[in-house]
């Protein structure tokens, strides 16, 4: 393109009139905030992004950047915590137009358009008292939450996220839309659960809900001097739990604000995130070991609806902090192991940094490791380590803690790590993640998107 001409411009001309939605470059007054990103840590400059309203346009943008050789990112959520749903100097699919959520109560199943975040979903299908495993914070996106897998609060009970997947609408490298199921194209199917966004670009999902409704949950907080007798208890009593029960072991610094109990506001804590689908008294039977475990600050566990859970960390987490992360899987929880979270949170740089242990037992350990992308279905837990702050300037110290704790608790890993928790960590531990179906990945890349179109993420690059 000539160089007096911008690429915003450029679009605008080659697409008209046949792409519907909005095409926005640097000298659009909305670019600044169409282009933020969840994790204000990355700052990138895209030379024009492409708002979809269709798989047409996705297609349509897809094929632009092909023809001029720029890189594209796709955005969901925007939540990535790599800053991978956008890109300097190249296109962003911005797919956030693509909101529509259809729920069929008799059959229970949902279509969910692409650009969908889990609230939206959690919305739809609480109308008809239904859920579809999501993760934790309702801000996310369906689908970059959903190709990475997907853990949360109903995974004990319902599996991942990509096990109650049933078919998905993708717009191809080429442009080809197609439709990947069980029974078409079984192998893209295959390669999207759990591969995330490498084979091309999903614009609508469709998944299996199951009758959830209001459940128990919420937080259990303990001092965090107590980690070593709290964390040997719960390593022994997870495994231990009926399905329909569940809870995340965290380390946090208590908010300063309601509802939690002045007296304990900014103190440090280990606790557990409990989600119980069942009556109060199964509820408090299931919680009673726990309880009697030390001395708890708090027990903020109660009944309430399946998306106010799911919504719990919202007002913690916006848009807009600096993150840096890292994360693993984690099947054993040694005392040495124990030793070294108890030490590395009780210096917690700020007070929204910690960390979380998510159970991927139950339900998730019915399904094979090479049954779908997924490679860890043998493992217990995934953990991740999440430095966080609204201040710039504390960058360096949220990498260098979350770095440092990292280094300790690895060496009692499985391996690989959950790959929405990454940061851009290189080949080696892209390939740690898909262990064994890691060569089967290639193959579909090479399938699906010879040319490596879609490279802005946790690439796999063709076989």
């Amino acid at each position: 393109m000539n160089a007096t001409t911008t690429t915003a411009e450029t679009a605008r001309r080659e697409l008209a009139p046949s792409f519907e939605g909005d095409l926005i470059g640097p000298a659009d007054a909305r670019y600044d905030e169409a282009r933020a990103l969840y994790n204000a840590m990355f700052d990138k400059r895209p030379a024009v992004i492409a708002r979809c309203t269709s798989a047409a346009d996705v297609a349509r943008a897809v094929g632009f950047a092909g023809a001029h050789e720029m890189p594209l990112a796709i955005r969901g959520g925007a939540h990535n915590g790599a800053g991978l749903a956008s890109v300097d100097d190249g296109i962003v699919a911005d797919l956030s137009p693509l909101r529509s959520v259809t729920v069929d109560p008799d059959a229970r199943t949902v279509r969910v358009g692409g650009g969908c975040t889990w609230g939206e979903v959690d919305a739809a299908t609480h109308e008809h008292r239904l859920a579809i495993p999501c993760g934790i914070i309702s801000t996310t996106g369906v689908g970059g939450l959903t190709l990475g897998g997907g853990i949360g609060y109903l995974t004990r009970g319902c599996g991942l996220t990509i096990d109650n997947l049933l078919s998905a609408q993708v717009v191809l490298a080429d442009g080809e839309q197609i439709t990947a199921s069980a029974d078409d194209n079984a192998e893209l199917f295959w390669a999207l659960r759990g591969g995330g966004g490498n084979f091309g670009v999903v614009t609508e999902f469709t998944f299996r809900a199951h009758p959830v409704a209001d459940v128990v949950g919420g937080p259990t907080f303990w001092p965090i001097e107590q980690t070593g007798e709290v964390m040997r208890a719960y390593r022994e009593f997870l495994p231990e739990l009926p399905r329909n029960a569940s809870g995340f072991f965290c380390f946090h610094t208590v908010p300063p604000a309601p509802p939690f109990p002045e007296e304990i506001h900014m103190r440090k804590v280990c606790g557990i995130v409990w989600c119980i689908v069942g009556s109060d008294e199964q509820a408090e039977q299931a919680m009673a070991p726990m309880l009697e475990v030390g001395t708890p600050l708090m027990q903020g566990a109660q009944r309430l609806p399946m998306p106010a859970l799911n919504s719990l960390f919202d007002g913690l987490y916006p848009a807009g902090d600096q993150w840096y992360w890292r994360a693993d899987f984690v099947n054993e929880l040694p005392d040495e192991a124990i030793a070294r979270n108890a030490e590395w949170n009780e210096r917690m740089p700020t007070w929204k940094s910690g960390s979380h242990l998510y159970p991927i037992d139950g339900a998730a350990h019915d399904i094979g490791d090479a049954d779908t992308a997924w490679a860890y279905r043998d493992t217990r837990w995934a953990q991740v380590i999440v430095g966080v702050d609204p201040e710039p300037a504390g960058a360096r110290a949220l990498r260098d803690w979350t770095i440092g704790y990292w280094e300790a608790v690895h060496p009692y890993s499985a391996g690989g790590a959950y790959v929405n928790f990454m940061m851009d960590e290189g080949d080696a531990r892209v390939r740690a993640t898909y262990r064994g179906n890691y060569e089967r990945l290639t193959r579909a890349k090479a399938t699906y998107d010879p040319g490596n179109v879609f490279h802005i993420n946790q690439n796999i690059r063709p076989g």
